[in-house]
């Protein structure tokens, strides 16, 4: 899904209700959190952010000129083989970036697991992925075009604008994206993890 326009500094996105798409290679489904420019597809997002649900060995479709942002955030662990280099992903919670165009192929270490997605189109877009804990600010002051994610990857999460409004609790895998100009403090509790996804508009020089 894409989000409408912003009207609200904070817009829910809550985890129900999201459509699970099943990979061409039967390995897994993706759930889409959200993408940009609205109304954008697979050949036209500047920026996509999802959840994936591995269960099986196998290669990852190449995405030419995209760059991907894998946190694995349940599970027992994977290893990533990207363009021979063999990556090994044991520790829930931490980024891996690597090229969308890279040959890659993927082995579970004990079962199925969850991969928090964040695929940006080089040119266009740039991201910054935080895995917050506890207490967090979170700034949006990016520009007109500028956006953050917040997404509760564990446990639960308060989302409290700086201006005036309405907290906003979101349950596990729900998300928020906040305006351009937005502040918010977030609280993920003592036991709770809260995906940051600062996104920023790539700037084409005059005349390029």
């Amino acid at each position: 899904m894409d989000p409408a326009p912003l009207l609200d500094p904070v817009r829910l996105l809550p985890a129900a209700g999201r459509a699970a798409a099943p990979w061409s290679n039967g390995g897994g489904t993706t759930r889409e959190i959200a993408a940009g420019p609205p109304g954008a597809g697979w050949s036209t997002f500047a920026w996509r952010v999802s959840l994936a649900d591995v269960d099986r060995d196998g290669p990852y479709s190449p995405l030419p000129g995209v760059r991907r942002i894998l946190t694995m955030v349940a599970g027992a662990g994977m290893e990533l083989t990207v363009d021979g280099v063999r990556t090994p992903v044991t520790e829930r919670f931490r980024p891996v970036s690597f090229a969308g165009g890279a040959a890659t192929d993927c082995r579970l270490a004990a079962g199925p697991v969850v991969n928090f997605n964040v695929m940006v189109r080089d040119g266009r877009c740039t991201a910054d992925v935080v895995m917050a804990r506890g207490r967090h600010a979170v700034s949006a002051a990016l520009g007109p075009d500028g956006a953050v994610l917040v997404v509760a990857v564990a446990g639960e999460a308060l989302l409290t604008p700086a201006a005036a409004g309405e907290p906003v609790r979101l349950g596990r895998y729900d998300a928020a994206l906040l305006a351009a100009g937005t502040a918010a403090d977030l609280d993920a509790g003592p036991d709770g993890v809260a995906a940051v996804v600062t996104l920023v508009p790539s700037v084409t020089p005059v005349g390029g």
